[in-house]
């Protein structure tokens, strides 16, 4: 019997030189490097196409702040898993940017497209001011000054209300007795037309964060994430990169929060509680934040839960208890998120399955 090293010693060498065991890795590699953006394209293509059909309004509507979460669970994955920095403040810059859409949107008559980005451009500069008092904290320490930067923005729009067609730069009319809706882009007024949108602005945002990754601030992030001692000692300017990610964050949030703003029509200060922030880290590390298919996994635990949830007659408190549930058994046993940790797991249940029925099959032909 020959030996695994006897083996591929006999085994012809690969063209290029390269032995037959790394060619064949290789091609693994190359044939995954293609595979998984095909399969991602072609899920977004059916999500895209069919949802739309298939789904009644009110499961649309589900699926919309699917993807409308999507981004800001993205922003705070990249806060949190890129960069290592726990942020507790992610609702409140949802809220900034849905309260600058929407004073733009009644504000003007500019194109939805041009309100989105400058709602992403003016929240990104005051998510940076924000995060600028946090960029030497790191741990609970960071966690706690962003919960208390969140709750204090809370307050602040609690007390100069959302916008609703009013003058001054606040936008608010107390007195106004029929407020108008938060107008939606021409081309998407119709719930289904509207989804598509917030789809289309979802996978633009997408890309504009994996540009980030795999360029130099990704692997700066990468390098402060394992040690900012290091990344310093590197010669990384480790205040830039994370206030570069504060901003990246910020920017995508903001966006998220004009397509908020266009999806409820209307907003309050209910809207984004301080509470949801705390949900939304929940979810983002249950998700993976490692991971960018993660984000999407939240958001769906996140919005599309409470929905069924709330379709089926039960209480969408319920979440919290599974959230916590969640959290514990991400931060003991999966620190990969659902989206690493189950096809794992899977596979495990699989091989299990496959291994009782051969057995089974075994004895069986044996007793024949």
């Amino acid at each position: 019997m020959k030996t695994e090293a006897g083996a591929a010693a006999t085994e012809p060498a690969a063209a290029d030189g390269s032995s037959p065991v790394s060619s064949r890795g290789a091609r693994g590699v190359e044939t995954r490097a293609v595979v998984r953006p095909a399969v991602i394209v072609a899920l977004v293509a059916c999500a895209f196409l069919f949802i739309p059909s298939i789904f009644s309004l009110y499961y649309v509507n589900a699926w919309t702040q699917v993807a409308i979460y999507s981004i800001v669970t993205l922003g705070l994955g990249v806060l949190v898993g890129r960069v290592g920095m726990v942020s507790l403040g992610q609702g409140a810059v949802l809220a900034m940017g849905a309260w600058v859409s929407a004073r733009l949107l009644f504000a003007t008559g500019l194109p939805y497209p041009v309100v989105l980005l400058l709602g992403g451009l003016i929240t990104m500069v005051l998510g940076t001011l924000v995060g600028l008092p946090a960029l030497r904290m790191s741990g609970l320490y960071l966690a706690l000054i962003t919960l208390m930067l969140a709750g204090a923005i809370t307050i602040v729009l609690q007390n100069i209300n959302f916008p609703n067609g009013g003058h001054g730069f606040t936008g608010y009319d107390a007195s106004t007795v029929h407020i108008p809706p938060i107008r939606r882009p021409a081309i998407a007024t119709s719930d289904p037309a509207f989804f598509r949108y917030s789809v289309i602005v979802a996978v633009l945002m997408f890309l504009l964060v994996l540009v980030h990754l795999r360029g130099r601030p990704g692997r700066a992030w990468a390098a402060i994430r394992q040690s900012e001692s290091a990344a310093l000692a590197g010669g990384i300017n480790t205040t830039l990169y994370k206030l570069w990610a504060f901003a990246l964050a910020s920017f995508i949030t903001g966006v998220a929060g004009g397509l908020v703003a266009g999806f409820y029509h209307y907003l309050n200060s209910l809207t984004f509680a301080t509470q949801d922030s705390i949900t939304l880290l929940a979810v983002v590390l249950m998700g993976g934040t490692y991971s960018m298919t993660g984000a999407v996994v939240a958001a769906f635990l996140l919005k599309f839960l409470q929905q069924l949830l709330n379709d089926w007659g039960v209480s969408p408190d319920w979440l919290t208890i599974l959230f916590g549930i969640g959290v514990l058994q991400v931060l003991t046993t999966a620190p990969r998120g659902i989206v690493e940790q189950m096809p794992k797991d899977l596979a495990k249940l699989w091989r299990l399955i496959r291994g009782l029925f051969s057995r089974r099959t075994a004895e069986r032909e044996g007793a024949s």
